[in-house]
Order: structure tokens, then sequence, then C-alpha cells
């Protein structure tokens, strides 16, 4: 993985020097909150409703142990013994003191990690795959190419103070991981008929109160244009991206409001200007970072049934089933760590699990792991004569759940119980859903669905893209929620339709429950329940879940489980 260099180590020093300073003004009322609002925001610290949110970056998803373990660290040191892994593959930590971040921010420097472009106005934190290197149907391993992006983004002049925040996903397999649809920019490796690599260039697409699914502006972009590609785009939103409303300032309106076709005209127009210029991508250049995505020292092994001996444990095989994935080395396995044991909010993991995931990469994956946009961890590389071990230990410390992919793999922003935007509480109505739906050999049953969850309409959920959309409303002062079906991420990346008006928390499983019905009854052989809602529509859904009322039960409120 990617190691910091001189400049690197230099910026985010000074950088935390710097912000060491606006805490200490701040705290000596030197500075007003409204004045010190843009430097926090600019090292990744949000007010939520209890206590400050820090948000460190984690580049493309991708940590070594050792920063995991600062992680752990910080979680001890500064929090509440957790910290809950997001959307963007980053790590927020819920309950940090202001005169404390500096010291945060210097521990994660230790070990070449910080908050930058984790919040404001800039390119945020790329994102890719989660298997990204080792996926048998990859084109090209991305992290080379988002590492490139990171190192161009981070503080260029021309990009800090853009109409709004700016989200780039890289995809570079046959399938989607990275849901590339619903970012500003989405990259997908391609060749031409000549063999050479490319990107595709999808921009616009994004969730929010205005989803929109991007548009493809080139079909075929060289490799050696990535940025000078990407640069034309932002120059034509940074030039014509409102600034007047917030709510209208994303790229997505612009290419909505000019057409994809006219959008793709003026990138062009930018693009004669920069084509072959200072940023052009060189041979050297790309071999330079790519040497530190080299592969590990992969053992030369035969592909086995991990099965072998363990024929009659089921909940083994069930675990195989969901949790390990294809490997392009035979012998080898990925296995994802699931962060949604019932009863513990999606995506949270305590200090304890993390020190030792940790001690599983060093033991089992060449000191590696992943975080995924489903809110899980990934050991990338593990032997699969060592899968039986892997899953042992795992199930001891709680992260062994058979569910990745199944309905209680519910991702969930942390919603009202932390978040100042929040409508409505979302971790109650995760639990309550996962609680009525614990039983595994009924969700095996159902098959792959996701259910995703937002507390409000800025999505940090997904839940425009869920199988099953889950969103936070606000309605006469009480929290409710709307629900939308057929939602896709992917290479069928789809938005949701609304079923009707919306629901109590109380009533939500059973709403969920009835949307299964309806499901189990029509669906045909190989029928995935997105499949099935696309193609009835909402009509027979909304029928059978309106039918009758809905009766209400007991809900658990919200509170930090673990204060």
């Amino acid at each position: 993985m990617y190691r910091y260099d001189q400049y690197d180590h230099l910026i985010v020093r000074e950088r935390i020097a710097q912000y060491r300073d606006q805490v200490q003004r701040r705290l000596n009322d030197e500075l007003t909150e409204e004045e010190f609002l843009p430097l926090r925001l600019q090292n990744g610290l949000y007010m939520q409703r209890h206590a400050y949110m820090l948000r460190i970056a984690v580049p493309y998803g991708l940590l070594s142990t050792k920063q995991l373990r600062m992680f752990a660290h910080i979680a001890r040191t500064y929090d509440r013994g957790y910290g809950h892994f997001t959307t963007r593959q980053n790590i927020q930590f819920n309950w940090i003191e202001l005169e404390q971040t500096p010291d945060i921010l210097s521990d994660l420097a230790s070990v070449e990690m910080h908050a930058i472009q984790t919040s404001g106005n800039c390119i945020r934190n790329t994102t890719t795959d989660q298997f990204a290197g080792v996926a048998a149907d990859e084109i090209i391993d991305p992290r080379p190419f988002c590492e490139i992006i990171r190192q161009w983004s981070t503080f260029h002049p021309e990009f800090i103070a853009l109409p709004r925040k700016f989200k780039i996903a890289v995809n570079g397999a046959v399938a989607d991981r990275a849901a590339i649809a619903v970012h500003d920019i989405g990259l997908t490796a391609v060749r031409n008929e000549a063999g050479e690599v490319g990107f595709k260039f999808m921009v616009g697409g994004g969730l929010g109160r205005t989803p929109i699914i991007g548009s493809v502006i080139k079909e075929f972009v060289p490799w050696q244009h990535l940025l000078t590609y990407t640069q034309a785009v932002m120059r034509v939103y940074n030039q014509f991206g409102r600034r007047d409303n917030k709510y209208k300032a994303r790229i997505k309106i612009l290419v909505k409001a000019t057409g994809p076709e006219e959008f793709a005209r003026l990138v062009e127009q930018e693009f004669a200007d920069l084509k072959d210029g200072p940023e052009t991508l060189t041979r050297e250049e790309v071999d330079r970072v790519a040497a530190y995505f080299n592969p590990p020292p992969y053992a030369q092994l035969d592909a086995i049934d991990p099965r072998a001996g363990h024929e009659d444990n089921k909940a083994f095989a069930n675990w195989l089933q969901r949790n390990v994935k294809p490997h392009k080395i035979p012998g080898y396995a990925s296995v994802v760590l699931s962060l949604k044991k019932t009863g513990v909010p999606p995506g949270d993991a305590t200090a304890e699990q993390m020190d030792f995931v940790a001690d599983l990469a060093d033991r089992y994956s060449f000191g590696e792991l992943r975080v995924t946009h489903e809110q899980n961890l990934v050991l990338a590389d593990v032997e699969q004569g060592k899968l039986f071990e892997v899953w042992q230990l795992a199930k001891s410390k709680g992260l062994a759940t058979p569910n990745i992919g199944l309905l209680t793999d519910i991702i969930s922003c942390p919603g009202g119980d932390y978040c100042s935007l929040a409508n409505a509480k979302s971790i109650p109505i995760a639990a309550a859903i996962a609680q009525r739906f614990d039983d595994i050999d009924y969700q095996h049953d159902i098959g792959d669905i996701e259910l995703n969850i937002s507390g409000c309409i800025n999505a940090c959920g997904h839940h425009h893209v869920g199988h099953i959309g889950v969103l936070g409303v606000d309605k006469d002062g009480a929290e409710w929620y709307q629900v939308s079906i057929g939602g896709a991420q992917g290479n069928e990346a789809a938005l949701g339709k609304i079923i009707g008006p919306s629901f109590s928390a109380q009533q939500m499983p059973e709403v969920v429950q009835r949307l299964l019905d309806v499901y189990l009854r029509e669906r045909v052989e190989g029928e995935r329940f997105v499949d099935v809602a696309q193609r009835l529509g909402v009509a027979p859904f909304k029928e059978h879940v309106y039918a009758t009322p809905i009766p209400t039960g007991e809900l658990a409120v919200g509170e930090d489980q673990y204060a």
C-alpha cells in the first residue's frame, strides 16, 4: 500500500500545527464559531447533536494493521470505545472533545493518516472496489489511479473552493462494486479495440434531495489523460456550477440543466487546452505509484474445497456461501467480516474488535485490510485452507454473521441519534428490522437483498439505491419513514420508487415483512427481490402493504449503546 513521501509528511505536519493554533484561538474565544466552522471542517471535524464528530479519511478503503490499531487507540483514548465505518469507506468517531482534536490528528499522522478531504467543498476521499487488486473479474487494479487522484486533488489550488463537495469513485472490474453511477465522477476501466487501457467517464451522479444516475460523457479516455480530462470536468463545474443555492450546487444539477451532450461539449472544449499538458500521466509516473501496490508474496497453492472435513457444519457452510468471495490467485479467497451482528449499529466496531481484526490481518492476510462502502471489513488474501480457522476466530468476536448481501446486512447512517441534520433515527429502525428477521435460514431463502436506511434527505445511507430504501422524514414534529423499492447499485444502477405514505417507526418491521410477502409470492426461480420489484412495479407491493392497518408495537429508543 502507499507510503507517505517527504511532501506528504510535511503537508500533514504543517496542517496539524496550523489547526492546533486555530483550536487554541477558538478555545480562547479569539475565533467565533462562525469563523472556526470552515477551519474545523477542513480537518474533518463536525458538530453533531451531543459532541464533535471526527471523520478520518481511509484512502480508497485500504488500511494497514498499524492504522487500524491507531483507530482502536483513538476509540479508547478519545472516544467511547468504538468507531463507525461509513459508506464512503471512512471512519467516524462520534464523541470527540475539541481540545483533543489536534492530538488525535498528530496520532494519525504517526501512521500516515489524516482527516483532510473528509469535509468541505473540495474533492473528497476517492473510493473504489473493496476487492481491488484481487478480484477475479478485474480489468486493472484501480488503486494506483486512486492514489494518483489523491495526490493530485489534495490541496489542488484550483479546486479547494468548489460550489459544493465532489466525490469520485473508480472501478477497475467488470462488475461495478464502487457504485460509480451515484458519484460526481464515476470512472470505469475499459479497453479499446486495440487492447489499450482507458477510462469511461460517467458524470453527474448523486443522491441526496435530487437523486440522479450519472451520464456517460466519454466512452474512452486514455489512461494518460485521466487527470487532464478530470481537470476539464472540474473546470466546467467550477465555472458554471451554482453558488447561490447550496441545494442546487452539485455537479448533477449542472449536468441536468445543460444536458449531458452540452456538458460533454464544454468538457471537450476545456480538454483541448489541457491535453498533453504538464498533468498528462507518463508510464514512469504510473509505474512509480503502482509499485506501492505490488502483490504480496503469495504461496504456490492449489485451489481446494474449504468445506472438506467440515461437510456437516451448516454454520460454516452458510458463512462460506455469504462471506467468502473468489480470488484471482489459486488457493486464496477474500473474507468479508460482518459489522452487522443483530443488536449492533451497522458499521460500528469496538476498539477490541479493531485490534482483533488487525491481529487477524497480520496472521492471515499480509497485514492489510479493506473497508467496504456497505460498512463491513475485508481480509483480501486468506488461504483457503485457513478459512475454517478464520471463521472460528471471527465468530468469537461477533464478526462472522453469515449475512453479507442478505436482509440484515443493512446499510445505515448514524441518523438522529447523532447527526444534527437528521429528521429521524436510523439505528433503532435497523435494529428492529434485524431483530425481526434474525433467522439466517429465512434470510438465505429470501436471498440477495439490500436494505438501506437514511435519517434524512442527504442520503448518507444510500436509501435511493437500496432494493428497499427507508428515509426518515419529519411529519408534524414526529419521526416517520418513507419506503421505496426497486433501487439498485452496480452495473444496473437504478433509483427506487416510493410506495406511498410514510410509516411510524413501530410499523417498519411489519412493512418490510409485507414487502417480502409479495416477493415470495410472485418470484420465479432465480429472481431477486429487486428483479421482482422492477418487473412488477410498485402497485402490487403498495396494495399489500396498505391493504390492512399495520399494527404498532414497541420499538427500542435510540441511545448510545457503548455509553
